[in-house]
This record gives structure tokens, C-alpha cells and sequence, in this order.
């Protein structure tokens, strides 16, 4: 059981530091929209998607070796630290010879100097903080990503409600957090100590590129998943459309975001556990345990999406719940094929991640030209949906051969049809038939709920018994 335990544990220290910061800022979002408007609130989407995608090219995403060698016991850390922040710098200063070609992009002018900056700030506070976590840092890595969050929401109050300074006050407010999360981490990790200029492995140099450079074509395809139907919706319908899809994706991304906490501490285990005889029970436990917790979480979802959005966000963003009940179906999938994906990174099997994200980044972009035009906001969230699946389904197959774990795909096929005809209901039922609405909903969650229950418990049992 000691490997459940410890999967048990970081994920609990994970989620204690992280969920908190992320529920801070699901509070925050009726400030945002009510500062930023629909226009604005689209503007910003952008451009925090587009530094996300340039900031893993100008890194080579570096990132993702600093996690897979720096957990690795074979590896110098101070070696692996070195090389990561060494290419980080290198990248930093080669985009700022590039950073003027953004003014070309009409939604960036004006805005080229704060991109640069969240850029630097932002690629600078990856590499310490996610190397902090490989070196066993993980409870500094839950704080300072509250510490971060805090940091970031007093700077929204000063330079967006004070100064007014809008999209710039939100982009300004993220810099300087970033940078006082740099500072943080840097001290109380102690990180001066594996800083290392000479004497550089060039065979471990060489061995983290060989892992990471195929995931900068992988982690494009994943943001033009995640992000194009953005700039298709802002060329087909205009920026106001493009912010209600942006506001409608809030929520769902909570499910997102709790899968990532997860994934962060799971990523280590599979790693840690990869030569285990009995890796494929492993997996496969974890597996159906997420699988419960994550169609419990979406339902319930679903079942609050309407009033949620009232509560926490301006009147003209109310009617997105509609939206919303498409993506939180399409982030189910985006989460198990997340999970699929650590059996690429425990086995440095990049370039068969890069070849499934690929698949689903063309489906996504042909769906999103065929769906959109006719469809606005829904098509977009379809062509997501459809996406995510088919990517699923291509690692499913193809993990098997390096894993051979069994995702249980009946219990996940009953699962999706409930959710499938709660999102129905959501989109179709008027407004006013409240309770046609909420007790056809209720009956459905609480379906959910019983085919899931006991797999979900074993999470809480994981963590109980790490208690103990």
C-alpha cells in the first residue's frame, strides 16, 4: 500500500495549497467580468493562451524534463536545474528580438510589452517551482501557489478597481506575482544550490532535450484545442462571443484543474513506479478511482452550472450555462486523456504523445471551421468535446501496448450517456420550467452518484488510511 499512500499524500498537500488558490479565484470571477466586460474578458483570454503556447516554444518546454530528470533518482538534480534554467534564459532572450512581430496581430497592439514580461515572469516561475516539486519540495509548491493567487488578486483590487487600468492592470497584476512566487520559491528551497554553470552533462543535456523538444509540437496541438476555437469564434462571430466562451469554460475548468492536482501527483508515482511488476493493477486502480471522482464532479457540475454562473458572474454572462454543459462533458475526456498521457511520460515516450495530440489538434480544427459559422459558441464546444474523445480513444488503444491497463469502458460508456442527457436538459429545457429542470437533473446526478460511489471511496480510503 505504500505506493497508494504516497499518491495519497501529495495529492492531498497538493490540493490543500492549490484548491484553495483556485477557489479564490472562482470568487474573483464576477470581479473580472464585471471589470473587463465581454470585449475585454475576450481580449485577456487571448492573450494569457497565447503566452501559455509561446512561452513552451521559447523554453523548448524544458519544463516537462525538469519533472520527468528531476524525479529521476539516476539523475544529478543541480545538473537537471542547471540545464532547465540555462535554457530558459537562452529562450527568454531570443523571443525578446521577436516579441515586435505580435504588433501584426490587431488583438495584441498596445499589449507587446506586457505579453514579453508575462512571458518572462511566467516561464522563469515554471522552472523553479515545478523543479522545487521534483526535488521534494511538494508542500512549498502547494504554498506558493496560494501564496502566488493572493499576490495576484491584491495586485486585481490595486491597478484594475484603483487605478482602472484594466486588461493592463490584470496582466500587470499576474507579472509581479509571478515574480514574488520566483523570489519565494528560489529562497526557501534554497535553489542557489543547484545552480551550476560548467561542467555540464552533455549527454544528460542531450538525453532532457530528446524528451522535450517533441513536446513543443505536442503542447501546440493542445492549445490549438484548447484555445483556437477562441480566434475561430473571434473571426466568426467577434470578440463579445469570444469572452461568453471564454466565461462559459470558467467553470468546467474547475473539474480541469482538480484533475491537474491529481495529475501532478500522479505523474510522480508513475514515474517513481515505473519498473513495478505490478504497475498495470496500478494504473488501472488509479484509473477507475479517478474515473468515479471525475463523473461525480461532473454531474454535480452540471446539476449547479445555471445558478453558479448567476451567483459568480455579471448579468450578460448568466446565459452561458448553456454553453458550459457542452465543455464540461469535453473536459471529462480531457482529463482521462491526460491520464492516459503519464504512461508517455513515465516511459519517455514523447513523440507518441506529440502524434496523438496532433490527431485531435486536426479534428478540432475542422470541426471548429464546420461547426462554428452555423453553430456560434456551441460549435465551438462540440468540436472540443469531439476532440478530447478522439484523442482519448487513440491513447487508449495505443497505451495498452506499453500498460496493458483496463479502463473499464462499459462503466465508463453508462457514465458518459448521463451526462450526455443532463447536458441535453441544460440546453434545451426552458428557462422558466424550473422544476422539470431541476428534478430531471436531480434524478440523473443521483444515478451518477450510485454507480460511482464506491470507486470514489476509495480515494477517500487512499487518504484515510494515509492518515492513519
Amino acid at each position: 500500500m505504500d505506493r497508494y499512500k504516497r499518491l495519497a499524500s501529495n495529492t492531498l498537500i497538493l490540493a490543500l495549497g492549490q484548491f484553495s488558490s483556485r477557489f479564490l479565484v472562482i470568487i474573483m470571477m464576477r470581479f473580472y467580468t464585471e471589470m473587463l466586460s465581454t470585449d475585454g474578458y475576450g481580449t485577456v483570454g487571448l492573450i494569457i493562451d497565447t503566452c501559455v503556447i509561446i512561452m513552451g516554444i521559447v523554453t523548448l518546454s524544458i519544463n516537462d524534463s525538469l519533472i520527468r530528470f528531476g524525479l529521476d533518482k539516476k539523475y544529478d538534480k543541480a545538473q537537471v536545474f542547471s540545464i532547465g534554467l540555462i535554457t530558459v534564459i537562452i529562450g527568454l532572450a531570443i523571443f525578446a528580438v521577436f516579441t515586435p512581430i505580435l504588433n501584426t496581430v490587431e488583438t495584441f497592439r498596445g499589449y507587446t510589452v506586457w505579453i514579453y514580461f508575462y512571458v518572462v515572469s511566467g516561464s522563469l516561475k515554471s522552472c523553479c517551482s515545478l523543479f522545487a516539486r521534483s526535488a521534494g519540495y511538494v508542500r512549498l509548491f502547494a504554498v506558493d501557489g496560494l501564496f502566488t493567487t493572493v499576490m495576484n488578486i491584491t495586485f486585481n483590487l490595486i491597478f484594475m478597481l484603483g487605478l482602472g487600468l484594466g486588461v493592463k492592470g490584470y496582466l500587470l497584476s499576474v507579472i509581479i506575482a509571478d515574480a514574488l512566487s520566483i523570489v519565494f520559491v528560489f529562497y526557501m528551497a534554497g535553489l542557489k544550490k543547484y545552480l551550476q554553470i560548467f561542467g555540464l552533462s552533455r549527454h544528460l543535456r542531450t538525453s532532457m532535450y530528446r524528451f522535450c523538444i517533441p513536446l513543443i509540437p505536442t503542447n501546440i496541438m493542445w492549445w490549438i484545442i484548447l484555445v483556437s476555437a477562441g480566434f475561430f469564434i473571434t473571426h466568426f462571430s467577434g470578440i463579445d462571443d469570444t469572452g461568453l466562451y471564454k466565461a462559459a469554460y470558467r467553470f468546467p475548468n474547475i473539474i480541469v484543474i482538480l484533475s491537474l492536482i491529481f495529475m501532478q501527483a500522479w505523474n510522480m508515482s508513475a514515474i517513481t513506479e515505473k519498473n513495478s511488476a505490478t504497475i498495470a493493477r496500478f494504473y488501472t486502480n488509479v484509473f477507475n478511482i479517478m474515473q468515479s471522482v471525475i463523473y461525480i464532479m461532473a454531474a454535480g457540475l452540471m446539476l449547479i452550472i445555471r445558478p453558479a454562473l448567476a451567483i459568480f458572474s455579471s448579468a450578460e454572462f448568466h446565459e452561458v450555462y448553456r454553453f458550459s454543459s457542452v465543455l464540461i462533458m469535453a473536459v471529462v475526456f480531457n482529463c482521462f486523456s491526460s491520464f492516459a498521457g503519464s504512461v508517455y511520460v513515465a516511459s519517455k515516450k514523447s513523440v507518441r504523445s506529440m502524434t496523438t495530440a496532433i490527431i485531435g489538434a486536426a479534428v478540432n480544427i475542422i470541426l471548429n471551421l464546420i461547426l462554428i459559422p452555423p453553430w456560434g459558441v456551441y460549435g465551438a464546444g462540440f468540436a472540443t468535446l469531439a476532440s478530447y474523445l478522439v484523442i482519448f480513444a487513440v491513447r487508449a488503444v495505443d497505451t495498452r501496448k506499453i500498460v496493458f491497463m483496463d479502463f473499464k469502458l462499459p462503466k465508463m460508456l453508462v457514465n458518459s450517456l448521463i451526462l450526455a442527457g443532463m447536458g441535453a436538459i441544460v440546453m434545451t429545457v426552458p428557462s422558466q420550467s424550473y422544476f422539470l429542470y431541476y428534478v430531471s437533473l436531480s434524478c440523473l446526478f443521483l444515478m451518477a452518484v450510485v454507480i460511482n460511489f464506491r470507486s470514489a471511496m476509495g480515494a477517500v480510503s487512499m487518504i484515510l488510511k494515509k492518515r492513519g
